[in-house]
């Protein structure tokens, strides 16, 4: 049986949906199967909040080597600790759902599982042995390593997938950050060491194999430790990329507690390196010290390396700039030759990629190559020998990107919003054309394992929480009877009344069809009026699409009784690139009108009560909601999530600088300041009249809080109703789940106050009744 306790109007907690301790040793398949049962026998109920943070995510897919299984860990929230807990899962891709089964049981974190290269066994990283003081977070480096970790204490385990307790293989101090196996299957390389130290070590794979304890051999010495690292195909090199010098001084005064933040800081260039794995021999590939590598790839016949490197200037190399300032090179492993690619500015450009048989590199960027831009990306694409580049997808209305290369290098599969969802598609590199592979009205993502070649699927729809799933080809990726499905993470939803989503679509006042996303109550009644809650995305060069519970949760909005609208207006993607460029110059008005006609939309169905309408929002979404409360009067509720309310402040306070000046009629505040004033919601203050609840973190980077403190200032002056929550951290959305639950509470219930006056405004009580509930049912 299902308790369930109301806390107030629109807002249950389900007493059986709160405990997530770790399941019991029957196969995932009959667990499934319980709880689908047993959701199933009790009454639908509406989402709640918490249901929420509650909700579980697979993650990590590792195909075994001959295609037949897939590792996956399923990561779980404990509402006690506030933390999360990941553990790993078998799953047979011939024989789907019904073969799954959990691997590993501790209240710990198991990540990363990585086959070894002959099958039948797999490592893994795990915190399971650590200190408690340790911290419960694994690693989030994929293998072949990324620059970041090194204060991890993670280490390697080995377990095979018929049963048996996993075996710890290292012993790392710190810990284990990154790893990989050699395709020749001689080597499991690791990176371990303190942050900014972190050396290669290798373990070898016979020993692992016969359950001998394997020795680490230490591979690198590097003074300025290794960042970066990937195994080369041909198994004879590893390359990695580090500092070109270590600044004592500046670790040393952190350790001395001199910890002030600077700004854009003088930090080392780094540089690409290769290992021979048999010698054991260094060597600096990249020497020019004008530029800074930053990441690379490896073609399959381990002759070619692509990499992107940026300007040594200090200013080029923020985490919004280094983007449009890097360029492509290609470099020859065999001569150690090195050919620049591009010498774009201010153009972005994705990593290089190599064609299976190592016979064409392409990257995709900007149709437009001569300066920063918004139009939509292309592929380029010529021989490695050298050549013109071909420009290819000219044809097609939207970004084109290189996903994976088909195992004859005729066509490149990638995946692309098409209005309210997502696709996969095929680039003919013959032709240039572009052709949908699927039609579904959800959102799904194709991946390719480098190995076995099998093709991954995550799919969600406004039912299906996001789930993996295989095709036996590429080729049949349209016929939805070819999927397998391989994990099911929530099956409880299957007892959750949702509310009806659509894709709807009408037209603005300039003529202009919009799309969007539409909730409907659930019980809905033709005829019968509704409170509405406009949630607007961010971006805002994104799109509302048909996926499970978006728009801040929506299927809680309708659970409680509300219509909820999703606008995908003018800026979003997924529209066309003229859609998307519908803002520069004029970045408020557009969008503003296309959200308007909308409600007019909706109202004029018959859908929606004209005097009970709210309206919420985050960054982009918190920008609108934040001209929405300047520019009418129509709303009784508005939540304003980072948003900004002075273009000129903020270009300064933010770390995003460049695409805020193209939007904005492409010139800087200094040199007219007026083009900012006028399209900041600060300068029409005082038109405000809707009461606002205004939500940002304190160290946002990217809207930083002082736009919400400089709102709610003027609100409270001008005696309109405000609420400012400020949350700790240095992240553009709400880092802990606690807080999100907070902000989401607090919300729903400013929106019941005033649009549909009803309930009360926020209390304590709400959300630490949810601490109390937890304890009850671990209590039973």
């Amino acid at each position: 049986m299902v308790l369930v306790r109301r806390l107030r109007p629109g807002i249950l907690l389900a007493a059986g949906a709160l405990t997530l301790g770790p399941m019991a040793a029957a196969p995932a398949a009959a667990q499934t199967a319980a709880r689908a049962t047993a959701t199933q026998a009790a009454v639908r109920r509406p989402m709640t909040w918490l249901d929420m943070q509650h909700l579980r995510t697979a993650g990590s897919a590792a195909v075994s080597p001959d295609g037949k299984w897939m590792l996956y860990t399923l990561t779980s929230p404990s509402w006690k600790d506030a933390t999360t807990q990941s553990d790993i899962h078998l799953v047979s891709t011939e024989r789907g759902l019904a073969s799954a089964k959990q691997l590993t049981f501790t209240k710990k974190n198991e990540t990363q599982p990585r086959w070894a290269p002959g099958g039948g066994w797999f490592v893994f990283l795990s915190n399971r042995d650590a200190a408690p003081s340790s911290g419960t977070s694994g690693s989030s480096a994929g293998a072949g390593g990324s620059s970041g970790g090194g204060s991890s204490s993670n280490q390697l385990y080995l377990m095979r997938p018929d049963g048996g307790e996993a075996k710890q293989i290292t012993e790392a101090k710190p810990g284990v950050s990154t790893f990989a196996f050699s395709r020749d299957g001689r080597w499991l390389v690791y990176r371990a060491g303190k942050a900014d130290e972190e050396q290669l070590y290798a373990l070898a794979v016979a020993d692992l194999a016969a359950g001998r304890d394997a020795e680490a051999q230490q591979l690198t010495r590097h003074p300025t430790g290794v960042g970066q690292w990937q195994i080369s195909p041909d198994a004879k090199r590893i390359y990695f990329v580090t500092a070109d010098t270590v600044d004592k001084d500046e670790r040393t005064r952190t350790e001395k507690r001199f910890t002030v933040a600077i700004r854009n800081p003088l930090t080392p260039t780094s540089s690409l390196w290769a290992l021979d794995l048999d010698g054991r021999r260094t060597t600096r590939l990249t020497t020019d010290t004008s530029y800074s590598v930053t990441d690379f790839t490896i073609s399959d016949d381990s002759k070619w390396i692509g990499f992107r490197a940026l300007p040594s200037d200090r200013y080029s190399r923020g985490i919004t700039e280094q983007g449009i300032h890097s360029n492509l090179h290609l470099l020859e492993t065999a001569t150690g030759r090195i050919e620049r690619l591009t010498g774009n500015t201010e153009v972005s450009e994705s990593a290089l990629s190599f064609s299976p048989d190592s016979r064409w590199i392409a990257f995709s960027a900007s149709d437009d190559t001569t300066g920063y831009n918004m139009k939509n990306a292309r592929v380029y694409l010529r021989a490695i020998a050298g050549g013109a580049w071909r420009k290819l997808g000219e044809g097609f209305d939207g970004d084109v990107s290189v996903g994976f290369w088909s195992r004859d290098g005729r066509t490149i599969y990638f995946n692309e919003g098409i209005r309210a969802t997502n696709q996969v598609l095929a680039l003919d590199i013959a032709t240039g054309n572009v052709k949908p592979l699927t039609n579904v009205e959800g959102v799904v993502s194709a991946s390719e394992d480098d190995d076995s070649r099998r093709i991954i699927l995550t799919y969600a729809d406004p039912e299906t929480p996001p789930s993996f799933y295989t095709v036996p080809a590429m080729t049949r990726i349209g016929d939805r009877k070819a999927w397998t499905q391989l994990t099911a993470p929530n099956p409880e939803v299957a007892g959750y009344a949702l509310g009806e989503e659509t894709e709807i679509t009408w037209t603005s006042t300039d003529g202009t069809k919009v799309g969007g996303v539409l909730v409907k109550p659930i019980g809905y009644e033709p005829g019968k009026r509704y409170p509405l809650i406009v949630a607007i995305h961010g971006g805002p060069a994104s799109a509302d699409v048909l996926g499970f519970n978006g728009g801040y949760g929506a299927q809680v909005y309708a659970g409680a009784g509300y219509v909820v609208l999703k606008p995908n207006y003018r800026g979003s993607t997924n529209y066309g690139e003229a859609f998307k460029n519908g803002i520069v110059g004029n970045y408020f008005d557009p969008g503003y009108q296309d959200i308007m006609t909308g409600v007019d939309h909706l109202i004029a169905q018959g859908l929606v009560d004209s005097t009970k309408m709210g309206v919420l929002g985050w960054s982009a979404g918190g920008h609108w909601s934040n001209w929405i409360l300047t520019h009418t009067d129509r709303f009784k509720a508005i939540s304003s999530g980072a948003g900004t309310s002075n273009w000129i402040s903020m270009y300064a306070q933010s770390d995003v600088q460049r695409n805020r000046q193209y939007y904005l009629g492409n010139k800087l505040p200094y040199e007219d300041f007026d083009a900012y004033w006028q399209q900041s919601p600060l300068k029409y203050i005082t038109n405000a009249r809707t009461p606002t609840m205004i939500h940002v973190v304190e160290g946002d980077p990217r809207v930083p809080a002082a736009q919400s403190i400089e709102l709610h200032m003027a609100l409270k002056k001008l005696g309109v109703p405000t609420e400012l929550f400020l949350y700790p951290g240095n992240s553009h959305g709400i880092p802990d789940a606690r807080n999100r639950l907070l902000k989401s509470t607090a919300e729903m219930m400013w929106m019941d106050y005033y649009v549909r006056g009803t309930g009360r405004k926020f209390a304590w009580r709400d959300v630490l009744q949810t601490l109390e509930e937890e304890k009850a049912t671990a209590d039973r």
